[in-house]
């Protein structure tokens, strides 16, 4: 009994401080009069105020910059989930030659920077593609996810076997299998994916303040940035409203985790097979 109560009060003194930084930003955007010490995480109440959002609102377009990082995150996890299933279900359950090295080389991936990448990508897609200035643009870089892939492979792998060789024995094809049988068994991969997926390019600065000039086509992660740098010096309230912004950036990502961080937990796969 005692034990799990120093286990419960450590997680309990852990996840607060996890949290206080969050708390702590919801506090700065909604105070009149800026305090940056410890003692502004609990302001009075003659001093919270929504004007802040108005303010940084009427600098920037918060609603535009929202639509901005859904096209481009939902761009994004589109690709990693349609490329990911495919490849990962090709890795795991097809016998073909070469298998072995090119999962290797999904592995290789993972270790290059993607920096380095940067200007080579920048010339192709803006110079030779014509692609600056647009969502298609923005998402390339990012359309396939060599991590989804690794991971929609061990979760493939950790199917039975029998189920697709009872498939292919009733006629079903490749995609049949991949759609009826593989992919009901893997959907807590499913949704890894886009949760991990999710926090990329919804946070994601440099590639698209680099292959964007038009305001109008930023993300909201680019517009921040650019409004912290150039327009927040004139405004009344400047750390209440960049702590306005960033509470705006980050609640659709902390609205995804509590909504599903309970279907993180993987479902028996083996009992789709008796006996």
């Amino acid at each position: 009994m005692r034990s799990k109560i120093v286990t419960y009060s450590v997680l309990t003194v852990g996840a607060l401080a996890f949290l206080f930084p969050f708390y702590y930003m919801i506090a700065g955007s909604l105070q009149t009069s800026p305090d940056t010490s410890i003692a502004g995480a609990f302001p009075h109440p003659s001093n919270l105020t929504v004007e802040n959002y108005t303010a940084i609102d009427g600098r920037i377009n918060l609603l535009q910059g929202l639509a901005n990082s859904g096209i481009f995150t939902g761009g994004v996890i589109l690709g990693t989930l349609v490329f990911g299933v495919l490849a990962g279900y090709a890795l795991a359950v097809l016998r073909w030659r070469g298998r072995s090295a090119t999962f290797a080389l999904v592995l290789l991936v993972q270790v290059i920077p993607f920096q380095l990448l940067m200007i080579p990508l920048y010339v192709m897609i803006a110079r030779d593609y014509g692609l600056s200035d647009s969502y298609l643009g923005m998402i390339l870089p990012f359309f396939i996810n060599s991590t989804a892939v690794v991971i929609f492979r061990q979760y493939f792998l950790q199917l039975p076997k029998e189920l697709f060789d009872a498939a292919r024995i009733d006629g079903a094809n490749e995609f049949r299998l991949l759609w009826s049988v593989a992919l009901p068994l893997v959907r807590p991969a499913l949704l890894t994916a886009v949760l991990l997926t999710f926090i990329g390019p919804w946070n994601e600065f440099l590639w698209p303040f680099l292959i964007t000039k038009d305001a109008t086509m930023q993300p909201l992660a680019v517009s921040l940035a650019n409004f912290i740098s150039n327009i927040a010096a004139s405004t009344t309230n400047p750390f209440g409203a960049m702590m306005a912004g960033a509470v705006v950036l980050a609640a659709p990502a902390v609205a995804l985790f509590l909504i599903f961080q309970r279907y993180f937990t993987s479902n028996d796969l083996g009992s789709g097979v008796k006996g």
